[in-house]
């Protein structure tokens, strides 16, 4: 049976998660043995990428579309400019995940792509983080997200670091299911670190699936 083809793009406020996401989403599905392309589109914030984790990823199987930090050398926080590459990318074979910059900046970036307002399989999630100030309620939410332009999905990644509670996670559940209910779009999964997720089983206390993930982004500076 033809496996059906994944391509998602993930965006976010800043601490919001995104990268941590796509990172995690692009790891799950190596696993299950797909061929999985991740695209490097940040280009807002230019000491905080993909870069660092290259290697490592490639290593499991994974296509890295990111310059590596050698060829960056002496750009300091000027800024970056989009890898050639990642241009075609929703025209590699296999699952794409995109990791786009935060904010507007970064969902305007998405517009950079060779075939962005026409790709049938293209889903845009917004990575929700509800104990960060920009999105802290419900309204906030919605607000948020409808700046970003096109959403196809939201996704509760709320945290505290290591401070994270089942219940912090359980609260921004209710408030990014109650968001996406106003702006007529689903809830695609709650975020939840590996160890947290004995204590919650499957689903948020809003019936959304669970999406277990592990930390990669704290070693991706520079």
């Amino acid at each position: 049976m033809k496996k059906t083809r994944i391509v998602e793009a993930y965006l976010g406020e800043y601490g919001s998660g995104k990268s941590e996401n796509a990172v995690n989403r692009a790891v799950f599905l190596r696993e299950q043995g797909r061929r999985v392309t991740l695209a490097d589109l940040d280009t807002v914030e230019p000491c905080y990428t993909l870069r660092p984790l290259k290697t490592e990823l490639e290593e499991i199987g994974i296509e890295v579309l990111a310059w590596e930090t050698g060829q960056v050398t002496g750009w300091g926080e000027a800024g970056t400019i989009l890898h050639p590459a990642v241009r075609w990318v929703l025209y590699r074979e296999g699952d794409v995940i995109i990791d786009s910059g935060y904010g507007t900046a970064g969902a305007k970036i998405l517009n950079l792509l060779e075939g962005v307002s026409t790709s049938p399989e293209l889903q845009i999630l917004a990575v929700i983080n509800t104990a960060r100030p920009a999105t802290a309620t419900v309204e906030d939410i919605i607000d948020h997200v409808r700046s970003l332009g096109r959403v196809d999905g939201l996704l509760n990644n709320t945290h505290r670091g290591e401070a994270t509670t089942v219940e912090l996670i359980q609260a921004g559940a209710r408030k990014v299911t109650a968001a996406a209910r106003e702006l007529n779009l689903p809830v695609v999964a709650t975020a939840v670190m590996f160890d947290l997720v004995p204590l919650m089983g499957t689903q948020d206390c809003c019936g959304n699936p669970l999406r277990p993930i592990k930390r990669f982004m704290p070693r991706a500076f520079w």
